[in-house]
C-alpha cells in the first residue's frame, strides 16, 4: 500500500488557496522520507525512494505514470506560471510519463514534460523543456529551453540549451533502451520488496521459508573430496564444497548473462539442498548445465550471521573455470567473526611477482577485464614511450602469469607494468609496475624501512622519502603530478572490499611530491586496519588511469 503519512496538502499561496492533496494509487510504494505536497497524481506501481521531494506547491498540478521510479534524491517541482499540454491533452506544470527512470538527485523543474520509457541520468537537470519518449539522457546534463525530439541520446555532461543542439542529438542505440528497461525491472522488484517489508505477514511468510529450509536440511555423508567424481567442476571447486557443508555452511549458486555481469545482477540458480556431497555437486552441475554459455559462481552462507563467507566463479561465458591450485580454508578472524580471503584462491607459483600483483590479476580476470604488459628503457621511461609486450588471450591466472614473466624475462633492465583493459569502453582500468631496472617489484605490506626515491623534474632534483609508501607507490604520484593528473585516494574495510564498495578520502590538493607524500600518509593512519589505494584521474577526459593499493589491513 501506498505510504500516505508523507504526503501533504498544498499550503495556502497568493497565487492558490485550493488546499490541494496528492492522489496516489494504492499499489505505489512513496518511502516514509520522502515528501509529497500538493496536486500529485501517482500512477500504479510507482516507487518514491528516499530524500525524494515532489512539490507541487507552487507550479501545479504534476503527474506521473505507473511503473515511473524517482530515485533518492530526486527533485520536482514546478514554476507557478507556465504549463505543458499531457497525453490526456490537460495542463500540467509537470508531467513525467509510465515506464520512466528517474535516477539518483536528478532536478525535473516545471514547466516539463517527459514522455514514456524515458531515462534521466544521476544530477541531470530539466527544465522548461520537453523530452520526448523514448529518450536517454545520461549523467549532469542540463536540458533547458528546447525540445528533445523522440528516441535521442543526450551524452553525460552535455548542455542543450537550443533547438538545434536538440536537433543534432544521436538516436539512442538498442542497448541503452535494454538498460533502461533493466532499471525499471530492478526498481518494481524494489517496489515489491519493500510494500513486502511493511507487510508482517508477507515478512513472517518468508521468514518461515527461509527457516524451514535452513532446518531441513541435515548432511548424513561428507563423503572424501577424492571419492567424488565430476566432470565439469575442478577438485578445487569439489574440496571447496566439501569444506563448506562440513563447516555448516549453506551453499547457493547464481548466473548472469555477459550484459547484465557489468552490472553485478546476479539471479539465483535453483536452491541447493543437499544431504551429501554428491547431491551437492549435482545441483551445481544441473546450474552450469542450464546456464551454459553465462558466468556462474559458487557462494557459502553462514546461517548464524546471515552473511556470504565464499563467493567463486566456477564457470564463464567461454566455458567452465579449471582451478589448478589446492583450495585452502579460509581463516576465521575471532576478533570480528569475519573471514579472510576473498573467495577464490589462486596460489601463487611465483617467484618473480607479488602477492599484491597476483591479487590485481585475479580481480581484473574477476571483472571480465583483459590484461596486457608494456615496457620501456630507462631513457624513454621518462617520456612515457612505453611499447607493447606480446599480447595475453588467456584468461587464466597461471597463463597471465607465466605470459607477465616471460615479458620481464624478455626485457630485463627495463620498466615492465601491468595493463587492465575495459573490453567495452576502451579503457584502461588500471596500471602497474611490476619490474623496474633493478630487478622485480616486490611486495609492500611488510615493510618496515623507508623508501627513499629521487626524481629529476624540470631541471631540479627532488628527493622524495616515506616511512609507509613503497617505491613504486611514490613513483606513480610523481608520474601523476608531472603528467597534470588529479590525485585522490580511496579506502574500504574488508568487509566491504569483496563487493567493491569503496569510499573516497577525498582529493589531495598537492604542489609537489612531498605534500602529495604527506597527505596520501595521512590517510593511511587515519584508516589504519583498511584498505587504502591512490587514485589518478584524467582531468580532460574525466576517467581513472590509475588505481594502486598501497595499504592492506
Amino acid at each position: 500500500m501506498a505510504a500516505r503519512s508523507i504526503a501533504e496538502a498544498a499550503p495556502p499561496t497568493p497565487w492558490s488557496r485550493n488546499l490541494a492533496e496528492p492522489t496516489i494509487h494504492p499499489s505505489a510504494f512513496l518511502h516514509s522520507f520522502s515528501n509529497i505536497i500538493g496536486d500529485v497524481r501517482i500512477g500504479a506501481n510507482v516507487i518514491i525512494a528516499p530524500g525524494t521531494s515532489v512539490r507541487a506547491d507552487e507550479g501545479t498540478p504534476f503527474y506521473i505514470g505507473e511503473n515511473t521510479n524517482l530515485q533518492d534524491g530526486v527533485v520536482v517541482h514546478g514554476l507557478e506560471k507556465g504549463r505543458v499540454i499531457g497525453d490526456d491533452r490537460q495542463e500540467y506544470s509537470v508531467w513525467i510519463g509510465k515506464n520512466n527512470c528517474i535516477t539518483h538527485m536528478a532536478l525535473i523543474h516545471g514547466p516539463c514534460y517527459i514522455g514514456d520509457d524515458c531515462f534521466i541520468g544521476f544530477r541531470s537537470t530539466v527544465f522548461n523543456a520537453r523530452v520526448g519518449a523514448g529518450c536517454i539522457v545520461m549523467m549532469h546534463a542540463l536540458i533547458q529551453d528546447v525540445e528533445i525530439p523522440p528516441g535521442k541520446y543526450v551524452p553525460s555532461g552535455a548542455i542543450i540549451t537550443n533547438q538545434q543542439q536538440a536537433d543534432r542529438l544521436p538516436d539512442v542505440q538498442a542497448d541503452d533502451r535494454e538498460f533502461a528497461h533493466h532499471v525499471v525491472g530492478i526498481n518494481q522488484a524494489l517496489r515489491a520488496g519493500y510494500l513486502c517489508a511493511a507487510d508482517s505477514k508477507c515478512i513472517r511468510t518468508i521468514r518461515d521459508e527461509l527457516n524451514n529450509s535452513y532446518t531441513s536440511i541435515e548432511v548424513d555423508v561428507f563423503e572424501r573430496s577424492d571419492e567424488v567424481s565430476s566432470n565439469s567442476l575442478g577438485a578445487e571447486t569439489v574440496e571447496q564444497v566439501r569444506y563448506l557443508l562440513q563447516q555448516g555452511y549453506h551453499i547457493g549458486t547464481e548466473h548472469v548473462d555477459q550484459r547484465r555481469f557489468r552490472t553485478g545482477s546476479w539471479t539465483s540458480c535453483k536452491p541447493i539442498e543437499a544431504r551429501s556431497l554428491g547431491e551437492a555437486i549435482a545441483a551445481l552441475e544441473a546450474c552450469l548445465r542450464d546456464h551454459s554459455g553465462e558466468y556462474v559462481r559458487l557462494f557459502g552462507i553462514d546461517p548464524k550471521g546471515k552473511r556470504r563467507v565464499l563467493e567463486n566463479i566456477i564457470q564463464r561465458p567461454d566455458g567452465v573455470v579449471q582451478a589448478s591450485s589446492s583450495f585452502k580454508a579460509p581463516a576465521y578472524s575471532s576478533n570480528n567473526g569475519s573471514y579472510n580471503g576473498n573467495g577464490s584462491n589462486y596460489s601463487n607459483g611465483s617467484s618473480r611477482l607479488s602477492s599484491e600483483t597476483i591479487d590485481q590479476i585475479r580481480q581484473l580476470l574477476a571483472g571480465g577485464y583483459k590484461i596486457g604488459t608494456e615496457h620501456v628503457d630507462e631513457r624513454r621511461f621518462r617520456t612515457g614511450s612505453w611499447q607493447s609486450c606480446k599480447p595475453i588471450e588467456s584468461s587464466s591466472p597461471g597463463d597471465v602469469v607465466a605470459a607477465l614473466e616471460d615479458c620481464m624475462d624478455n626485457h630485463q633492465g627495463e620498466y615492465v607494468r601491468l595493463i587492465g583493459i575495459d573490453p567495452k569502453a576502451k579503457r584502461r582500468v588500471l596500471e602497474s609496475i611490476i619490474q623496474r631496472p633493478n630487478g622485480p617489484v616486490s611486495t609492500t605490506s611488510n615493510k618496515s624501512t623507508a623508501t627513499t626515491t629521487s626524481y629529476a623534474a624540470s631541471g631540479t632534483t627532488a628527493t622524495a622519502t616515506s616511512s609507509k609508501l613503497s617505491s613504486e607507490a611514490i613513483e606513480q604520484l610523481q608520474q601523476l603530478l608531472a603528467g597534470g593528473f588529479k590525485i585522490s585516494a580511496e579506502h574500504v574495510d574488508g568487509r566491504r572490499f569483496r563487493t567493491g564498495s569503496w569510499a573516497s578520502c577525498g582529493q589531495i590538493q598537492a604542489n609537489s611530491i612531498r605534500e602529495a607524500i604527506a597527505a596520501l600518509e595521512g590517510y593511511m593512519n587515519e584508516y589504519q586496519g583498511e584498505y587504502v589505494r591512490l587514485i589518478g584521474i584524467d582531468p580532460k577526459v574525466k576517467r581513472r588511469v590509475l588505481e594502486l593499493i598501497v595499504q592492506r589491513p
